[in-house]
C-alpha cells in the first residue's frame, strides 16, 4: 500500500487536510456536528488522495523522462519517500494507479454529494483543471495560475459545506488568500527544485521562463500578499477574533512564509526553496490550530 499512497503523495495530503478544514471553522465561526466533520474528512481525504494520482497518471511519460538521468530527486521533507513517483519507478502499474485513482476519486463524488451536490461540480472542475495543469508542461509557465485556482478547490468546496449561500465577496477574498499562497509557496518552490529535471524535458516553469531573480521575486511578493491578505479573513467569521488573533496570525504567516520566503529570495538555492515549499505546508496546520483554539477559548469565555 506504500507505493499507493506514495502515488498520492498521502504524507502531503493530510496536511492538506487542514486547509479546507480550516475555511470551515473560519466560515462558520463555530465547529460543525460531529457527522459532518467525519464525513467531510473522509470526502476531502478521498478528493486529495485521488487528484495527486491523477496529476502523476497524466504526467507518468514526462515523469520518466525527467528522471531518466539522474533518477527521483530528494523532494521535500513533507514528501521524503523512496517510493516518490512510484508509476514513473515502474513500482506500480498504470491500469492499478488508474483503478486506485478511480476508486478514491467516486468516493469523493459519493461523499460531495452528501454534503452538498455543488460540490460535485467543483470536485469534477478540479480534476479537469489538474489535467490541464499537466498537459501544459511543455507549452508556458501560465500553468501555474491553473495550480493555484485547482488549490483552492478543496476549501472552496468546504465553505458549501458549511454555508449553502456563502457570500461571493467573502468567497473571492478567500480564493486571493489561497491562490497567494499556492503559487508563492507551494507551486514556484516546487519547480524551482525540479528546475534541472524539467529542463531536461524543456518545461516551461516560472524559475526557468524568468529566470531565479525575478521568479524569487514573485515568490516573496506572493508572500507577503499572502500574509496581508490572512489579515483581513477574520471579517468573513461570525466569530469575534479580534486584534489578538490577527496579530498571532500574521506572526505565523511570518514565520512559515515571509522568513523562508525571503532566503530563497536572498540565497536563490534549491534547498531555500524545499524549506519554502516545506514550511508553507505547515502554514494552514498553524491557522487551524490558530483558529480552533480561539473558537473553543470563546466558548469558555462566552
Amino acid at each position: 500500500m506504500k507505493r499507493f499512497f506514495a502515488l498520492s503523495r498521502t504524507s502531503h495530503g493530510i496536511l492538506d487536510l487542514a486547509v479546507p478544514a480550516f475555511c470551515a471553522l473560519l466560515w462558520l465561526g463555530n465547529f460543525p456536528q460531529l457527522p459532518v466533520i467525519l464525513l467531510s474528512l473522509f470526502t476531502a481525504f478521498a478528493g486529495y488522495t485521488a487528484v495527486y494520482a491523477l496529476n502523476d497518471l497524466v504526467g507518468v511519460k514526462v515523469d520518466k523522462e525527467k528522471f531518466a538521468g539522474s533518477g527521483i530527486n530528494p523532494g521535500y521533507s513533507v514528501e521524503t519517500s523512496e517510493q516518490r513517483y512510484p508509476l514513473a519507478q515502474n513500482l506500480i502499474s498504470f491500469k492499478g494507479g488508474l483503478f486506485w485513482m478511480g476508486t478514491w476519486f467516486i468516493l469523493a463524488l459519493a461523499g460531495s454529494y452528501l454534503l452538498n451536490p455543488v460540490i460535485v461540480f467543483i470536485l469534477l472542475a478540479a480534476a479537469v483543471l489538474e489535467i490541464i495543469y499537466c498537459l501544459l508542461l511543455k507549452v508556458t509557465y501560465l500553468r501555474t495560475l491553473v495550480s493555484g485556482v485547482v488549490k483552492t478547490s478543496g476549501p472552496i468546496a468546504a465553505v458549501f459545506v458549511v454555508d449553502p449561500n456563502p457570500s461571493p465577496y467573502f468567497l473571492l477574498l478567500l480564493f486571493i488568500w489561497l491562490f497567494l499562497w499556492e503559487i508563492g509557496g507551494q507551486n514556484i518552490p516546487a519547480d524551482w527544485n525540479d528546475t534541472v529535471e524539467d529542463k531536461r524535458v524543456n518545461a516551461k516553469t516560472i524559475p526557468i521562463s524568468f529566470g531565479v531573480e525575478k521568479a524569487g521575486l514573485i515568490v516573496i511578493t506572493a508572500m507577503a500578499l499572502t500574509v496581508i491578505a490572512s489579515g483581513f479573513l477574520p471579517l468573513i467569521s461570525p466569530a469575534n477574533l479580534g486584534l489578538p488573533y490577527i496579530l498571532v496570525s500574521l506572526i505565523i504567516g511570518y514565520v512559515f512564509l515571509i522568513q523562508p520566503g525571503f532566503q530563497l529570495y536572498k540565497y536563490k538555492e534549491g534547498r531555500q526553496a524545499a524549506n519554502l515549499f516545506d514550511k508553507a505546508s505547515y502554514y494552514p496546520v498553524a491557522q487551524l490550530v490558530l483558529i480552533t483554539i480561539f473558537l473553543i477559548a470563546s466558548k469558555f469565555i462566552g
